[in-house]
């Protein structure tokens, strides 16, 4: 079995301006991420892949459908690659949530797979959700090549699986919006193709995931 994927993350948006914790709440993409969309976009034209998934949360949503309307490609959305849920966190400053649970975002308590906000999902079940979510996504598009839309933490499960790197473990992972990285499925194992090219980017904004 061999399955091919171009993974993005989402454009810009609002609240990743205003350091809000996203998870799966949700902001629009500002002009920036618009703009950053539309570069993926442009760049994707000329790559064939076959089918368009995308998380079904509204930013993910809204830099797909850029990308649809320049590919061709109908965009089918996903739940299972949805954010991490951040529970009581969600749509709050990390100030904000530190107040209410002070160190939540602490690299003692954000590197303990298991530790949860409240109503949240832990690392560990999240890193659960999204190694299942991609090899389902092997599995039904065998010998196909996927263009995937979703979020840094989704990408950041991910490349850990890919590098082996454990959940528990703090190693720091470049993830711009909207860059290029390109994963293969083969064998029941993952390799990398390419990871956060921004050349399609040249006012690429930096950004690092753990």
């Amino acid at each position: 079995m061999t399955t091919r994927f171009i993974v993005v993350r989402h454009g810009e948006t609002q609240w990743n301006v205003q350091h809000r914790i996203q998870g799966n709440g949700d902001s629009p993409l500002t002009p920036r991420g618009i703009a950053q969309a539309d570069a993926i976009a442009e760049r994707l034209a000329d790559e064939p892949f076959d089918a368009l998934v995308s998380s079904d949360l509204g930013r993910a949503m809204q830099t797909a459908q850029r990308i649809a309307r320049r590919t061709g490609h109908a965009v089918v959305p996903d739940a299972r690659l949805r954010e991490r849920h951040f529970g009581e966190g969600e749509g709050l400053t990390y100030a904000e949530i530190d107040r209410l649970h002070p160190g939540a975002f602490s690299r003692t308590q954000e590197m303990d797979p298991d530790y949860r906000v409240p109503g949240g999902e832990t690392r560990r079940e999240f890193h659960h959700r999204i190694m299942v979510a991609f090899e389902a996504l092997a599995a039904e598009h065998d010998g196909e090549r996927l263009c995937v839309v979703a979020h840094g933490g989704v990408l950041a499960a991910i490349y850990r699986v890919i590098h082996d790197i454990p959940v528990a473990q703090p190693h720091t992972i470049p993830i711009a919006n909207a860059a290029y990285n390109a994963i293969t499925f083969e064998a029941d194992r993952w390799s990398l193709e390419a990871w956060d090219d921004v050349a399609h980017l040249p006012a690429a904004v930096p950004f690092v995931e753990s």
